[in-house]
């Protein structure tokens, strides 16, 4: 059977490869998964997840012209971020980097001290980011970080005061990659250039599972961290319709992606905020993780959910899989799911805040303002594989008060082929093509 091109998820348990027909009309064919082995050789399981899209397809063969890639295998993509002003430099290297796909495991603003080199080796990032000053305004921080972080031999990007790029580059040191500043002036989030680098960087250097270096010569183009393959999907679909979400529910995280203006009403309370932005909480999912999301529940709030003894919640979440089996086990994760994307929301999205100044009590906006999305996207296999999943956010929709949300005629689809990352890899070659296929996975007529 001819294909024209494979898309490849590489995950730290997993390995899917979906199928794409892209001429004429663009069109999923269908998938093969395997377990990943990264202790063995990635490529064993990327050829098991074939032989699976194989049988799943009902042939004996498979040719294809391209293929592609995202991964999380190896722990994902470990970033540390270091700037000048937390508020500024920091946040915005941290916006930027998270919207790439990372995790960050350490953020610092000023100089660095001697305990916080020590953390960083700690850490044992796949990338130091080392941001801070506007253009042409205080320099040295900045190039000082620098210095102090290239004895721990670590994959560099520079994306601070542009007044250093000279005398970094009389530095000739290969490990240091220099971008435009990620801040060049007050409350301007230059964010895309430093996105970028953190894409190549991760495709050139970060990818340690044994056998990724064969997978990176039969690919096209960069390999990309998946959760930043989410957030590419998802400013595809803010280039169609003017205010998207994406919401991610996983074993380990819970990624909310939004793109979006704040309501012109509340822009001067959000000057400098970026247009897009994801969040990712480590502590959110409903497998790896699940024992966090069941300890963060009120006391006997589960067991009066589920009708269960804390005994049996416990039994149940030792035995239940990722996929649950048992109604006992579906009700259990439908709880899970829905108490995961309940406080992922509550931390992405902002508030109204009542506040007494002198000419009395006002009401404005803090943090993040979803008000303006038009469409929610759902994806990850906790949302896909259970029924209703749209009513868990509108339920949570209903009940807000204070929180800056959609308002109620906003769409909440479903990624029913579950492609939203392998649509965000093709978007980078192929982006018309992924725009009929993120409508089609979506059942969107807009």
């Amino acid at each position: 059977m001819k294909i024209d091109c494979l898309v490849a998820e590489i995950g730290s348990t997993t390995t899917i490869v979906n199928a794409f027909n892209l001429k004429k009309q663009p069109t999923f064919l269908g998938r093969g998964m395997a377990q990943t082995t990264v202790e063995a050789d990635v490529n064993l399981g990327l050829r098991e997840a074939i032989e699976d899209l194989k049988n799943n397809l009902g042939v004996k063969q498979i040719t294809y012209d391209e293929l592609f890639a995202s991964s999380s295998a190896a722990g994902g993509l470990r970033l540390t971020v270091h700037g000048l002003v937390y508020e500024m430099t920091a946040r915005a290297a941290k916006e930027a980097a998270l919207n790439a796909g990372a995790n960050i495991h350490f953020l610092t603003a000023n100089l660095l001290e001697d305990d916080q080199i020590e953390k960083i080796k700690s850490v044992d990032p796949n990338i130091v980011i080392i941001a801070g000053g506007t253009n042409y305004g205080e320099k040295e921080t900045a190039y000082q970080n620098l210095l102090k972080v290239i004895p721990l031999n670590k994959p560099i990007i520079y994306t601070g005061n542009i007044a250093n790029h000279d005398r970094i580059k009389k530095l000739s040191n290969p490990s240091i990659k220099i971008v435009d500043n990620v801040y060049p002036r007050v409350d301007d989030f230059n964010i895309l250039p430093l996105r970028e680098a953190i894409y190549e960087t991760f495709s050139e250097n970060i990818i340690h599972a044994k056998g990724m270096s064969d997978v990176k010569k039969m690919v096209q183009g960069n390999i990309i961290p998946t959760p930043g393959a989410v957030m590419d999907a998802t400013l595809l679909c803010a280039e169609m319709i003017n205010g998207v979400m994406t919401i991610d529910v996983g074993g380990a995280t819970t990624d909310i992606h939004s793109v979006s203006e704040p309501k012109p009403v509340y822009a001067k309370f959000n000057e400098g905020e970026p247009k897009f932005k994801r969040t990712v909480e480590g502590d959110l999912g409903i497998y790896v993780n699940r024992e966090y999301v069941v300890k963060s529940f009120r006391k006997d709030e589960l067991e009066n959910k589920l009708n269960l003894t804390a005994e049996e919640i416990d039994e149940l979440i030792k035995k239940e899989p990722f996929i649950p089996q048992s109604k006992p086990g579906k009700k259990l994760m439908y709880a899970l799911t829905k108490q995961c994307v309940e406080q992922a929301l509550n931390r992405h999205i902002g508030d109204l805040k009542r506040v007494y100044t002198t000419n009395g009590l006002k009401v404005i906006p803090e943090g993040r303002d979803t008000s303006q999305v038009k469409i929610v996207c759902l994806t990850g296999g906790a949302l896909l594989y259970m029924d209703n999943a749209e009513k868990i956010v509108t339920d949570y929709f209903f009940k807000q008060q204070t929180k800056l949300i959609p308002d109620s005629q906003v769409l909440i689809l479903k990624d029913h082929d579950y492609i939203f990352a392998s649509i965000g890899v093709l978007s980078h070659v192929y982006k018309e093509e992924a725009k009929i296929l993120l409508k089609k996975t979506l059942r969107w007529e807009g």
